[in-house]
């Protein structure tokens, strides 16, 4: 469309045609770049979405992942997070949040976005818009025909609330006696805190891994300055209230003849290492979970964790543990349960059999494929992939289904892989880390089979590595636990509020309602606390509005 200078017609008009020509041309233009870009950063979103949703999947399928998988996943979700808030700043378009639930087609693609789900518990404000009474044309009455309801998720902003205690005195005309409601026990005797100021500074700490010192600053944005030595004395205190209750929790999860074990480093201060001048003054403990979780073979007993803190990782903190278990502990190698598993010295039967862990194994497949992209090692992952597959459409089933399910489908699998592992061991060199995973498995092959003659067992220690997961996350926001004594608080803590989660409570909810009660509850129906059996106590003015 454009022309040399030189060949410019000289009538206005036709010049006139001409810009305008090229205005319809470059808004074209604009316009298809617009397009292409938009085109572009949806491209890119997608591409950065598919790439985190497979490196979540390896480390679901393979278990823990090592740290630099660890660190790939934050780096990308940190990545994908900058970029659609960038996207979503330049785009000037009605914002689309997506529907309820995907659609089948697009069942496989990454879920960028889906509409907020809200509880049905979640309180809920009707606003009317009313036309009124008269037309704005005619002056007509109006009749209501129908209504269009649209919501607006909005936040009601936390904050403080002082309430005062009056007890009123009263005194009797006639013998002059004195009359006045007792005052009402409180979670901390003699402490301000109320239930559901130390259950939120609780749950804040120990479950979402916000030190102190920040909930200071953020009391103090809400008006209320509450020292931070205060707050340590309430955690301390709150924990001591809740003391009987997670012992009765770890006694109920401990007795269990199912349990899963499995254990993670952690960071303690010792400040007697830091006056010796060795190192930083940090060192590695261990904590320990062990859960019981019934649920994937529709068992009765609910769900529970217990988390145990050792300084150190030497086996005589296991044989602690579990010293009054019995049944059956699925877990990984560690050699600490070794002795567990023996048989007792009078000839009688192991207090506990030993269930492998299949996922454990296959990690090690994994790495090794990953590695050298060994074609044995890729069949060894694909072998035990069809294991997982026939567990997929077994869960939550009765464990009765499950083993006659396993007995005929499992096993003649299992036996296979097996016998297949021990030819591969004459094929490959013995010192390499191939030829040691398939010596772990042939080694523990009695453990690794157990889940095929008992419907209960699971087939990995998923349950118990899920349950560490706050522990990871923890550790990137407080570093280290302040000393051994902090490290066991932050155990007993993690006991009551996952055990609470893993049963479906809300843990700031449920914290609230026991710290209100548990001082006045009798001491021999304190079971009625713990989390599945626990009911919210309905106040006398719950109970008159309804």
């Amino acid at each position: 469309m454009s022309k040399p200078a030189e060949n410019l017609p000289d009538d206005p008009a036709e010049l006139r045609a001409m810009i305008a020509a090229l205005q319809v041309e470059n808004a074209r233009i604009e316009a298809e770049n617009a397009k292409m870009s938009a085109t572009l950063r949806v491209h890119d979103q997608l591409v950065q979405a598919l790439r985190l949703r497979i490196a979540k999947l390896q480390k679901l399928a393979f278990g823990k992942s090592s740290e630099k998988v660890e660190r790939e996943i934050e780096q990308l979700e940190l990545a994908l997070e900058d970029l659609l808030i960038a996207v979503a700043e330049g785009d000037d378009a009605p914002i689309d949040e997506g529907q309820n639930e995907p659609s089948p087609e697009a069942a496989d693609a990454p879920p960028l976005r889906r509409r907020p789900r809200v509880s049905d518990a979640t309180p809920r404000e009707r606003r009317e818009l009313d036309p009124g009474t008269c037309c704005p044309d005619c002056g007509g009455d109006l009749r209501v025909v129908g209504e269009d309801v649209s919501e607006l998720l909005d936040m009601i902003a936390a904050q403080m609330k002082v309430i005062q205690i009056a007890r009123i005195k009263k005194s009797c005309r006639r013998c002059e006696r004195m009359v006045q409601e007792p005052a009402p026990s409180r979670p901390i005797p003699g402490s301000m805190a109320g239930p559901n100021l130390l259950a939120h500074v609780l749950v804040s700490k120990f479950d979402d891994h916000l030190p102190l010192y920040r909930q200071h600053e953020i009391f103090a944005r809400m008006g209320a300055d509450i020292p931070e030595s205060t707050l340590v004395g309430w955690c301390g205190r709150a924990m001591n209230t809740l003391q009987p209750l997670i012992a009765r929790i770890e006694a109920g999860i401990m007795g269990s003849d199912l349990l899963h074990a499995d254990d993670t480093p952690i960071r303690v201060l010792d400040r007697s290492m830091r006056d010796k001048g060795l190192g930083k003054g940090v060192r590695q403990g261990r904590i320990w979970a062990y859960v019981r979780d019934q649920r994937p073979w529709a068992g009765a007993l609910p769900p529970g964790a217990v988390y145990r803190f050792a300084p150190d990782w030497k086996e005589e903190h296991v044989l602690s543990h579990l010293a009054n278990a019995r049944g059956i502990l699925q877990a990984d190698g560690y050699k600490g349960y070794a002795k567990l598993y023996e048989p007792e010295p009078d000839g009688r039967p192991p207090r506990l059999r030993e269930a492998a862990c299949w996922a454990h194994l296959r990690r090690d497949f994994h790495d090794f494929w990953t590695s050298t992209k060994s074609e044995i090692a890729r069949e060894a992952l694909d072998r035990i992939g069809k294991f997982y597959d026939i567990e997929r459409d077994i869960n939550g089933q009765p464990a009765d289904v499950r083993h006659a399910a396993r007995q005929k489908l499992s096993r003649p699998k299992v036996e296979a892989f097996f016998a297949w592992s021990e030819q591969q061991l004459l094929r490959i060199p013995g010192k390499s880390d191939l030829a040691k995973a398939f010596r772990y498995g042939l080694s523990r092959r009695v453990a690794f089979s157990l889940f095929l003659s008992d419907g209960r067992v699971a087939i990995d220690n998923n349950p118990a590595e899920r349950a560490l997961r706050p522990i990871g996350v923890g550790r990137k926001n407080w570093l280290f636990a302040g000393a051994d004594t902090g490290a066991e608080t932050l155990a007993r803590a993690m006991t009551i509020i996952e055990t609470a989660k893993l049963n479906s409570l809300d843990p700031q909810a449920y914290l609230a309602d026991i710290l209100g009660r548990i001082h006045d509850h009798r001491i021999n129906r304190m079971d009625e606390l713990l989390p599945w059996n626990w009911a919210p106590m309905t106040s006398v003015t719950d109970s008159q509005a309804v």
